[in-house]
């Protein structure tokens, strides 16, 4: 579907990662946006003031189902988890037909990403573009940033799958909770950081571990990339289950959550696959206008 930019394109704002209103992490949404130049993208992501802000066109690879564009209000992201929920959606909300029952096929930049339909929304995660050890320089540089003990970090490696996360394993989840980072000393990094919960408060937190995500100067209420990375990284490393719940936003005022499950290898594609979900929820709908390109 293609739209009239000039008319005003179908417009939705998803909450993403949370079963209340307005407790997870919005995304704005255009339909039909092949119209649109970059520019004007561009423009539309800066002024939402929203951290993403994702344009579904019309794709160009055969097996998939619609191509998606995120963009934050810096730049264009090769991929990001609760734009990749919130704009499948929007997508089926507003009459998409995808050719399999089971799952919607995402085009992006990243590559192609599966999304399942059960009983709530998830993306595959895709390859980390980067993973590893983190120099001790760098982990040195973010302890200090996050004015963390540095007897309370466990671990750190790269998560990246396209945003540039680094994680980090922190000694519980009342640390995570406690931290409170310069901001101007994280300039130009994107760091996860996640602890368990002791097992006595998982069933009243409804969660296994808390996340924290910071970028720059601010913190991202609820993350599906990073999410998916820490997975990838603690899970095959023997440090989280295969299946659990992570909380994020808490100290925001934020309900996030979100839905882990890594599925092993079935003998044919070779690798696991992670599993990254959340609900999903249309807070705002309508039409924006564009001015000329």
């Amino acid at each position: 579907m293609t739209g009239s930019p000039g008319a005003g394109l179908r417009f939705s704002q998803v909450d993403v990662f949370s079963d209340r209103p307005h407790a997870g992490n919005p995304v704005a949404v255009v339909h039909a946006a092949d119209g649109l130049s970059d520019e004007q993208m561009a423009a539309f992501a800066r002024w939402t003031n929203l951290s993403e802000t994702t344009y579904l066109l019309e794709p160009t690879l055969p097996g998939t189902d619609y191509r998606l564009r995120i963009f934050t209000g810096r730049g264009e992201l090769p991929f990001a988890g609760h734009p990749t929920l919130g704009s499948a959606h929007a997508w089926l909300e507003a009459g998409g037909r995808p050719a399999s029952d089971e799952h919607l096929v995402q085009e992006c930049a990243a590559g192609l990403v599966r999304v399942r339909r059960s009983e709530r929304l998830a993306f595959a995660a895709p390859p980390l573009v980067r993973s590893g050890p983190v120099a001790p320089g760098d982990v040195a540089r973010v302890v200090a940033a996050l004015r963390l003990d540095p007897g309370r970090l466990l671990d750190a490696a790269w998560v990246d799958n396209g945003p540039g996360w680094m994680g980090l394993l922190l000694d519980g989840a009342g640390t995570v909770l406690g931290l409170e980072p310069d901001g101007s000393a994280l300039a130009g990094l994107k760091v996860g950081v996640v602890g368990v919960h002791a097992e006595g408060e998982r069933a009243a937190v409804g969660a296994h571990v808390e996340v924290r995500a910071f970028f720059d100067r601010f913190e991202d209420p609820v993350t599906g990339s990073l999410n998916a990375g820490l997975a990838q990284w603690l899970v095959a490393a023997g440090r989280l289950p295969t299946s659990y719940v992570a909380a994020q936003g808490t100290g925001m005022g934020r309900l996030g959550r979100v839905h882990v499950e890594t599925v092993p290898a079935d003998g044919s594609t070779g690798a696991s696959t992670t599993w990254v979900g959340g609900s999903t929820t249309t807070a705002i709908e309508g039409r924006v206008a564009f001015g000329p390109r």
